[in-house]
């Protein structure tokens, strides 16, 4: 579960280790700066504009409270909008977390591209992949909002986008590894086989660093997690 970024932003670099920073101006950043500005009725944001002030309020104080006790009027102060405004864009609370995760994902995974696309090597894609997905501290925005949002109930259309999301990082790491392998640097390996390896790794190591373990006090989850990729996808006989 992803949500780290891979370049910098206005937060201090994106939104999970790395959640990465945030988009444009910084999900991540924006979010945890938001003030509780006053409503003023007489300008209600419409559009995109309201959309992205009520995504980024409502990662910070899902981050704060956690989706059981927060409440779209929380949200709406966040947002410095009416709860009647939040309310007409989305309708009802599980709506709008599901919404939040998917625009979040959708910011993560644009600048993820563009800095791909400027990456020298299928090794440096991968690097950008580990410090994408993994969580970038302890309460990572971004990751928060997955966990909680992944321990909700969901009916049958909200499985099924939990699901194209998380297989979005699936079939990313098999690309980042199909290239490598064709280009000769990086080992055969059977890609399903791998990814299901790689991606349960980075997930029980994000949960380690969302959770506050030790050992990631003084070691870098990032540069471990990078380097246990590596030895995997290192050709035979390259030292």
């Amino acid at each position: 579960m992803p949500t780290s970024e891979t370049g910098p932003s206005p937060s201090d670099r994106l939104l999970p280790p790395g959640v990465i920073g945030s988009a444009g101006d910084g999900a991540g950043a924006a979010s945890r700066s938001a003030a509780r500005a006053p409503v003023d009725r007489k300008r209600q944001p419409s559009g995109d504009e309201a959309r992205g002030r009520a995504m980024r309020a409502a990662i910070a104080v899902i981050a704060e409270k956690g989706t059981a006790a927060v409440r779209m009027s929380d949200i709406a102060e966040r947002a410095g909008m009416s709860t009647g405004h939040i309310l007409y864009h989305f309708g009802k609370k599980d709506r709008l977390l599901l919404e939040v995760l998917a625009w979040s994902q959708a910011d993560l995974w644009t600048r993820f591209q563009q800095a791909a696309d400027q990456a020298a090597s299928p090794a440096e894609k991968l690097d950008l992949f580990v410090r994408s997905y993994l969580p970038r501290h302890q309460g990572d925005e971004r990751y928060a909002l997955w966990t909680q949002v992944l321990a909700q109930r969901h009916d049958e259309a909200g499985r099924e986008l939990l699901t194209t999301l998380l297989d979005g990082w699936d079939e990313r790491l098999e690309a980042i590894v199909r290239e490598g392998r064709d280009l000769g640097q990086f080992a055969d390996v059977d890609l399903p086989e791998f990814t299901i390896r790689a991606v349960a790794m980075l997930s029980g190591i994000s949960e380690d660093v969302m959770f506050g373990r030790s050992r990631w006090q003084h070691t870098s989850a990032h540069a471990f997690a990078l380097s246990a990729l590596e030895r995997e996808l290192r050709p035979t006989g390259r030292a």
